[in-house]
């Protein structure tokens, strides 16, 4: 095991695990009425192939892969295509989808579960059954799986990582799956392995989750080329650029992928998701999520069906707590917060935290007193003060020359500001500002 790193900046954050980490993932059942963005990824949306009226089987591909960059979509119920139309999402946005009316048979495809032993595949079988199963990466955007582990150059790899770091407040459920299924994530370790045979898979894990550190230790075999890169507690060690330099030392900046650092990153579930599809047959149509935060009644782990609402999954935690005045979809960094409950768990739902009026500060905001607070954390060196000038004054130039485009959107910046100025919103504005002008003069960025 290698010793204790860390990233140079960042935050220590409280840290709110205690409330759900020790209870086991439990399986809930899925809604009456399931929906299905066809967009739950990086890339393309899905195409979908089937039509309303039709009646599909637990496990049935509905939307296919529109292009390289996209993924299939299955579904995790039996019962009949409702419709086919714009559905409101947890980030507020409206997003084409199949509604499945469920009728709780769970009639399944053929082959559906079925035990396989994947040692034998080639590289290329191992990426499609990767690609057919509809894995994304399910500890961020959703980047399509198959692609990632596609490399313009495979040999050239030399660090896998497993990302186990999970530094969001709030949410244990990539330690719970650690915890419970660490020997599945193992052996869908080494099946990647081969992908890469001049790589070492590393486990990048923080030293608050020693006994998830222990169990993946110990299902680890002399002769694989595996290890554990044990990391200081901070956030945002979890980022894919923080983490890469954490474990190997080496930058990457918004212009590169992992790749061109010799790496690749997968998140921990994510690679439990590849274990389900290898050895299982199973694509991927649940999530597992961290319902959590003070406004819960029974903070909890699940295994939720993809397409469910989220609403019924806080009804599975027992609802919320009277006082509740904020909920987020996902980690309270870098969630959004939603203002409609009856949305859809996606793949890349990671959790649902719910905060009270005593949770939320006032959040009166004043100008900037150039404290440097937001410089002091900022994991990609920037100068967020002099940043949040440039988008005030809307130039974009000014923004993309003080290197906006590298802000990582972790909001230690915002979480810092003793003005309360919400400068991780400001910057994803500046952002999208960028990109917008560069299309309109058709470029890209």
């Amino acid at each position: 095991m290698k010793k204790k790193k860390s990233l140079k900046k960042g935050l220590r954050l409280y840290e709110g695990k205690e409330l759900s980490k020790d209870f086991p993932i439990t399986t809930i059942k899925a809604s009456s009425q399931m929906v299905y963005p066809l967009s739950q990824h990086i890339g393309a949306p899905a195409k979908p192939i089937v039509a309303v009226g039709d009646d599909v089987l637990k496990g049935q591909v509905i939307a296919e892969a529109n292009g390289l960059i996209s993924a299939p979509v299955h579904s995790s119920v039996s019962g009949k295509v409702k419709g086919i139309k714009d559905c409101l999402t947890a980030r507020g946005e409206k997003v084409k989808s199949i509604i499945i009316e469920n009728d709780f048979e769970y009639k399944e495809v053929e082959g559906l579960g079925v035990k396989t032993d994947p040692s034998n595949l080639s590289k290329q079988e191992i990426i499609e059954k990767i690609r057919n199963a509809g894995i994304v990466g399910l500890g961020g955007a959703g980047f399509p799986t198959a692609v990632k582990l596609s490399p313009k150059n495979p040999s050239e790899i030399d660090t896998v990582i497993v990302n186990g770091c999970e530094c969001e407040p709030y949410l244990t459920v990539d330690y719970r799956v650690m915890l419970e299924k660490g020997e599945q994530i193992v052996k869908a370790m080494r099946i990647v392995s081969k992908l890469f045979e001049n790589a070492k898979i590393v486990f990048g894990i923080e030293d608050n989750k020693s006994d998830s550190i222990k169990v993946i230790n110990g299902f680890i075999k002399p002769d694989d080329k595996m290890d554990i890169c044990q990391l200081k507690t901070k956030y945002p060690q979890g980022g894919e650029r923080s983490l890469i330099y954490a474990v190997t030392g080496r930058k990457i900046n918004s212009h590169m992928l992992p790749a061109d650092a010799k790496c690749i990153v997968i998140n921990a579930s994510t690679a439990y998701a590849i274990y389900n599809a290898l050895y299982e047959n199973l694509p991927l149509i649940h999530r597992y999520m961290t319902v959590s935060g003070e406004g819960v009644n029974n903070c909890n782990n699940f295994k939720v069906p993809i397409g469910m609402s989220q609403k019924d999954v806080i009804e599975a935690a027992g609802g919320l707590k009277p006082e509740v005045c904020k909920v987020i979809a996902g980690g309270p960094m870098t969630g959004s917060a939603m203002g409609n409950l009856d949305v859809p768990v996606q793949k890349t739902s990671s959790g649902i935290i719910a905060f009270t009026f005593d949770d939320v500060a006032a959040m009166s905001q004043s100008n900037c007193i150039h404290c440097g607070k937001c410089m002091s954390v900022c994991p990609s060196n920037l100068v967020p003060q002099m940043l949040c000038k440039a988008v005030k004054e809307n130039d974009t130039d000014r923004f993309e020359s003080l290197g906006g485009m590298e802000c990582v959107q972790c909001g230690c910046c915002s979480y810092v500001c003793p003005a309360k100025i919400p400068l991780t919103g400001m910057f994803i504005m500046g952002k999208a500002e960028v990109k917008s002008k560069a299309k309109r003069n058709g470029g890209a960025k």
